[in-house]
């Protein structure tokens, strides 16, 4: 799409990215307030469609080299960095028009970058030259974070009973991350979902992901923000993720609903504490879907939250495995049902055969006389 291209579209304004794509429809113009825009925000930004999308942030800081806003300019999307926070004033609906790097609606009209494929790698580029400082502050919050909760990682903890035993069972933990649809596809297409019958535990939004390939979580663990009503009322058991001062926002709206729940009041994220709670349960094996797992992807969730997942993988270690090893390995395997219709096939070619050869039905004959006689 060229540069000084015009789109017109209403405005859909959102401070949380996560929010708004729930509301995006294709043609819609999304205003954003994304610092470093992280690839699974510009994923469901890419799957709304809409016509462009201004970011009162700037998408690439030069903080690290995060790629998500890559993912926009592959797909065509024109992307306005950095216009304001006066862009976040406008009124969702209204008629917005972007130009270039000039953003217009009625009177206001705000000037950003219009970003393309090579801008963004120039940013992206030179934030490579600041990843050792990111590191270093990604180190010292953990650091930090290790001499407040060390109970975390050194202790058993009081977690809650969901009811559902776990004790030596495979725990799989989906959460809305890098991959997580194709992880799930994937491992559906392996059959082991279908043979391990593991608990099934969603993290927020991951949930209705996984109702869509026809699997129903056991639990939804959260702040409950991004959870459809459908599925809060599928089922499974809802556990509330509360911050450790006691406030827990995420279950007014359970009670609203009138859905049975249980409010877990922990440090960390809701992805550690999914963890925590099928480890400390007693289960044989974690398969992570969509978690973070490399340092990339925990700078890119940007927050000094993402300490407490990397002290969480620590002590999961020993029995934590991603989707993607389980679903490469398990490819590998003969299922039983595979094995019961190749029996099947041969059985029924063997039927076939002797039904249509003479000489075969002459021996069966004989061998069933001969089984007669002996009897007699």
């Amino acid at each position: 799409m060229a540069r000084d291209t015009l789109v017109r579209g209403p405005a859909r304004v959102g401070r949380r990215t996560k929010d708004l794509v729930t509301r995006l429809r294709p043609g819609d113009v999304a205003v954003i307030d994304h610092l470093d825009l992280d690839r699974v925000a510009a994923e469901g930004l890419v799957a709304a469609a809409p016509a462009a999308v201004v970011n009162a942030s700037a998408s690439v800081s030069g903080r690290y080299p995060n790629f998500g806003p890559l993912l926009l300019a592959d797909a065509g999307i024109p992307l306005v960095d950095g216009v304001g926070v006066t862009v976040m004033d406008v009124l969702d609906g209204r008629s917005i028009e972007v130009d270039g790097g000039v953003v217009r609606c009625g009177d206001l009209e705000l000037t950003g970058q219009r970003q393309t494929r090579e801008t963004l790698e120039a940013s992206i580029e030179a934030a490579k030259a600041s990843l050792g400082a990111e590191l270093e502050r990604f180190a010292a919050n953990t650091l930090e974070y290790l001499r407040r909760e060390k109970h975390l990682v050194a202790d058993d903890l009081d977690v809650p009973d969901v009811g559902i035993d776990m004790k030596g069972r495979h725990a799989l933990i989906a959460v809305r991350g890098p991959d997580y649809r194709e992880d799930l596809a994937a491992l559906r297409q392996t059959g082991y979902l279908q043979e391990v019958r593991p608990v099934i535990i969603a993290v927020d939004g991951a949930a209705d992901a996984l109702l869509t390939i026809g699997r129903r979580p056991d639990v939804i663990i959260g702040d409950m923000d991004s959870v459809s009503e459908r599925a809060l009322r599928c089922g499974a058991r809802l556990v509330v993720h509360g911050y450790p001062d006691g406030r827990a926002p995420g279950a007014q709206r359970l009670v609203d609903l009138g859905v049975e729940h249980l409010v877990w009041h922990a440090t960390g994220t809701s992805e550690d504490i999914a963890m925590l709670l099928a480890y400390e349960r007693g289960a044989s094996l974690i398969v992570a879907v969509g978690t973070h797992s490399s340092m990339a992807e925990f700078l890119d969730k940007g927050r000094a939250g993402m300490a407490s997942t990397f002290l969480v993988r620590l002590k999961v270690g020993p029995v934590l495995v991603d989707a993607k090893g389980v679903s490469r390995l398990y490819q590998s395997r003969v299922r039983k049902l595979d094995l019961v219709l190749l029996i099947a096939a041969a059985l029924f070619a063997l039927l076939v055969v002797t039904a249509v050869s003479q000489p075969a039905r002459l021996f069966l004959e004989n061998l069933r006389s001969a089984v007669e006689l002996l009897f007699r």
